[in-house]
């Protein structure tokens, strides 16, 4: 007969810990990634990830100042498609206040 070999389940130890407090710092930890990886404009560049998104998928797609016009649903698909499997409205929203120079000029 056969003998089955026994995991290991030994997983550590198990701390108790107020679920109160638990949640005020996963809550912050959380807040301050999102803060620093998506709200905020890199340093480099001044744009968001959802901006790079845009115009890398633009620059796949060949859209430049010469190229045929093509709606902006094509882009908005393509970068949902390819890159940020998200709702569509940030992707709009952050389209639209790129074209308009006024936005993001300062």
């Amino acid at each position: 007969m056969v003998k089955k070999e026994e995991k290991n389940t030994d997983i550590g130890e198990v701390r108790p810990r107020d679920i109160v407090q638990e949640m005020q710092e996963s809550y912050i930890d959380y807040a301050m990634s999102v803060i620093v990886a998506r709200a905020l404009p890199d340093v480099r560049d001044g744009l968001k990830p959802v901006h790079r998104r845009i115009l890398y998928a633009m620059l796949e797609e060949g859209l430049r100042h010469s190229a045929k016009f093509r709606k902006s649903a094509t882009v908005v698909g393509s970068v949902l498609g390819r890159y940020h499997p998200h709702g569509d409205a940030a992707v709009y929203e952050s389209l639209v206040r790129m074209a308009q120079d006024f936005s993001l000029r300062y």
